[in-house]
């Protein structure tokens, strides 16, 4: 069984969330939190596969309970989704950062809820429709770094940068098999060996070290 955690600081919202995903037959429910700081201690003595975390929460928000349980979490921690009314562009980045892999809006369908479960325990990266144009926007027109080597070259070969470079157009594996000519077993292992060597726990994170870096700049 998957376990969740649901932290949110509306009880209609974690108790209809909670309903949804306990009625799949791989999904459970272990707790639910109705602020931040509930969230963290629930998080660290539940040790859920995934949280299902609000970004405005009274005492700590989400990003900050994020970020606190994700410093502490043995291992890798949990992944992180982040779900929020407030389709802003400064929590998406502030949240990606903080080690979340997925944002989602509080509208989303039971359907799609339950998928962006599923692809983020897969390790994808998972953004709502329209957040994803913004983000990458928000990080091209930030300054590329100018005059060094984008640090992501020294550590991964040839092969692995162009992966790199397709994960940061949000490309699928399939899409990128297809682009590289490649298998999409041996474009997985690529994914993997990225993730690794640039020692960052998803896609998303993997993203954000490409767009910081300046291996990937507008028109690039």
């Amino acid at each position: 069984m998957i376990r969740l955690l649901i932290a949110d600081d509306q009880a209609l919202v974690r108790s209809g969330f909670g309903m949804i995903l306990d009625a799949q037959p791989d999904l459970e429910v272990v707790g639910q939190a109705a602020d931040g700081e509930e969230a963290v201690d629930l998080g660290r003595r539940l040790r859920p596969d995934l949280v299902l975390m609000d970004v405005r929460m009274p005492r700590l928000d989400g990003i900050a309970a994020t970020r606190a349980l994700l410093s502490t979490a043995v291992g890798a921690g949990p992944k992180i989704m982040m779900l929020t009314t407030f389709d802003l562009d400064t929590y998406v980045y502030d949240a990606l950062r903080a080690g979340a892999s997925g944002f989602l809006l509080k509208d989303v369908s039971p359907v799609d809820l339950v998928r962006a479960v599923h692809t983020v325990l897969a390790g994808e990266a998972l953004l709502a429709p329209g957040i994803v144009r913004r983000l990458i926007d928000d990080f091209v027109a930030r300054p590329a770094p100018t005059g060094a080597r984008p640090a992501v070259l020294d550590v991964l070969t040839e092969r692995e940068v162009d992966v790199l470079i397709a994960l940061a157009r949000g490309l699928s594996n399939a899409e990128i098999a297809a682009q590289l000519h490649l298998s999409p077993a041996t474009v997985k292992t690529h994914v993997a060996k990225v993730l690794a060597k640039l020692d960052v726990r998803d896609r998303v994170q993997a993203v954000i070290a490409a767009y910081e870096s300046g291996l990937v700049r507008r028109g690039g």
